[in-house]
């Protein structure tokens, strides 16, 4: 069974997390997806990014929404990268890899909608390019809401049992579990109802095995060529 091979912020066990380097060195590396976070900035520019500051990753400190893409262009990572716009994720990438977004900041899920559809109508993209995550489940109905046509991955740390729920309520396509909740059983219920398990941040050798060895759909991982 081929296990689909998800860079975890790009390839952030070798570049900086969420940088176009990153992305470019999972596609160097020849993963299957790549997995990115998104928040807005004040002109409501999709950024990409993890935190809701720009505190831990740049030379600067504040809040995401709060600065203008103008601005947040001017705030370095590791001192030489950008931080990316989720377009130029997409103009880089460019079909060559399925794009995992987790919705993080307030109102996300509309502006990441239009976005998608717009590289649907005007450039040949298809709805098998992405996938659509968050922790936020309200997020995510109000992304299936705006488009049913997008899949859908359901974020969970806690409890499976809430979240095979919650996917089977919204016809999810996957759900993406904290790996440690993962054994072989569950795997095997979960993918009987339908849905692919894509477990997240899978990085050593031993548990990148283990979670193979239960026969998930795909692992995410910082170090995507050790799957």
């Amino acid at each position: 069974m081929n296990i689909l091979k998800i860079a975890h912020r790009g390839a952030k066990a070798y570049e900086p997390e969420n940088t176009l380097k990153a992305f470019q060195k999972a596609l160097d590396l020849n993963s299957d997806g790549i997995e990115l976070d998104v928040h807005l900035s004040a002109d409501e520019q999709i950024i990409v990014i993890h935190d809701e500051t720009i505190d831990r990753t740049t030379n600067r400190k504040g809040l995401v929404n709060t600065f203008s893409l103008s601005e947040l262009k001017s705030f370095l990572i590791d001192g030489k990268y950008q931080i990316p716009t989720l377009n130029e994720v997409f103009d880089l990438v460019d079909k060559k890899c399925l794009i995992n977004i987790e919705l993080k900041g307030l109102g996300t899920p509309s502006k990441v909608v239009q976005l998608i559809e717009q590289y649907i109508s005007e450039k040949n993209w298809n709805y098998n390019n992405f996938i659509v995550s968050s922790f936020d489940w309200n997020m995510l109905e109000e992304a299936l809401n705006l488009n049913p046509n997008i899949a859908i991955g359901v974020l969970t740390e806690e409890d499976l049992d809430t979240a095979l729920a919650f996917a089977e309520k919204i016809k999810a396509k996957a759900i993406h579990p904290d790996y440690q909740l993962l054994n072989i059983k569950n795997v095997k219920k979960i993918q009987e109802k339908g849905f692919l398990v894509l477990p997240w941040t899978v990085n050593s050798a031993e548990d990148i095995q283990k979670v193979k060895s239960y026969k998930v759909n795909g692992i995410i991982s910082d170090n995507p060529d050790k799957i």
